[in-house]
């Protein structure tokens, strides 16, 4: 099972997004996880994630997120699809980020 962890301030605001890839997953028979957590957890929250999305509001955390996590995919979620709670175009992105097809 492949872990996507979704992290932003509180852990709260990216619920939303969270249930709309949970929905996609569900839909495409994926064997994944996606969760969202507070930033101020990702040292525990992330540490067992095939993937680490940040939230566009926390975009200037992602080399403090990077310095903790070298060896995983880290990346900002792009404002206009946050926004829009496209789920899909965020699990495709975290399936490109684990070189997934």
């Amino acid at each position: 099972m492949k872990k996507i962890v979704l992290l932003c301030n509180q852990g709260m605001s990216t619920s939303a997004l969270v249930a709309k890839m949970r929905e996609v997953v569900e839909r495409n028979n994926l064997d994944y996880t996606v969760n969202a957590y507070s930033i101020d957890s990702a040292a525990t929250t992330a540490k067992d994630a095939d993937v680490i999305l940040l939230g566009p509001q926390i975009r200037y955390k992602k080399s403090e997120v990077v310095s903790l996590f070298p060896d995983k995919p880290v990346d900002v979620i792009d404002m206009g699809t946050y926004g829009m709670l496209d789920g899909k175009k965020v699990v495709i992105m975290a399936r490109k980020m684990m070189k997934v097809k």
